[in-house]
């Protein structure tokens, strides 16, 4: 798969590394650190230095109990953000929004890919009766089709009630695919996103990870997003600046079930901790 100028080759058994850049007040883990330009782009070209992969680019919370912005805010947020990363490095960069004129905007600025928490199913849940699309500029998956950039699709819904769990999310996303392709978006351009932390309880993140075999039936490129999540804060009962011990446990369990991609906060110990997965699983 080709992400901006550079070219993931998800055949090879490597977990690459996607380094978050929220540039928001409110991000449950670092809120406030990065929405200054200056302080944004040294941090970016620290997680290049330390061997990030590509940048997912965040400009509204979506932590639980988050405050909604409007679409305006968020393009603010963002655009400009966008442009400057891209004219200072050679990096692939990610823009993770639900909102298709966010990303409409953002894919203009110079975003390589969509990053979309709700699986390019929330005009799906959400648009009025008799409509397609909550937007006026078209779904989605239409918005992402029109720039044929690649796209995480992550797994979402409304409420986290299931009949069979792990069957019921690997139908969702096989939904998501679905509309993805009706859209003309090319399957070989999707990367799928179980994710944890959305509309799953505590139990439901477990069994995700217990589970990271089973999503190799859906024959597609595959990302955990685990990083600083309550699922760990809840389990080592840790606030969220202490969850990297935890984090790396995932990180190494993704490289171990063969994952394509990591999506994490400390990209040093994520990439150090994959490389020594990497080499015992290997044996060169």
């Amino acid at each position: 798969m080709k992400i901006g100028n550079k070219v993931f080759d998800f055949t090879k058994d490597h977990t690459y590394v996607m380094g978050i850049l929220n540039v928001t007040p409110d991000s449950f883990s670092d809120g406030g650190k990065f929405n200054e330009k200056d302080k944004a782009l040294y941090h970016v070209e620290q997680m290049i230095n330390e061997g990030a992969d590509i940048i997912d680019v965040g400009g509204e919370s979506t932590r639980p109990g988050y405050q909604k912005i409007s679409i305006e805010e968020e393009i603010a947020r963002i655009t400009g953000m966008l442009e400057a990363i891209k004219a200072r490095f050679d990096i692939p960069v990610s823009i993770d929004t639900y909102k298709a004129p966010v990303m409409k905007e953002a894919l203009k600025a110079g975003a390589d890919m969509a990053n979309d928490i709700w699986g390019l199913r929330y005009d799906h849940f959400y648009a009025k009766e008799g409509e397609t699309s909550v937007w006026d500029c078209k779904t989605m998956a239409e918005v992402i089709a029109k720039e044929n950039v690649p796209v995480c699709i992550m797994h979402n819904r409304p409420k986290a009630v299931y009949q069979d769990f792990i069957p019921d999310v690997l139908a969702d996303l096989k939904e998501s695919v679905a509309i993805g392709v009706s859209a003309g978006i090319p399957k070989e351009n999707m990367i799928l996103d179980p994710g944890v932390g959305f509309a799953k309880s505590y139990e439901d993140n477990l069994e995700v990870l217990r589970h990271l075999k089973e999503f190799h039936v859906l024959n597609m490129p595959l990302l955990l997003a685990t990083s600083r999540k309550s699922v760990i804060g809840l389990t080592l009962d840790l606030p969220v600046d202490q969850r990297e011990e935890g984090t790396l446990v995932t990180t190494v369990l993704a490289a171990k079930e063969h994952w394509n991609m990591v999506r994490v906060h400390d990209v040093k110990k994520n990439v150090r901790a994959i490389k020594m997965m990497e080499k015992i699983m290997h044996k060169i």
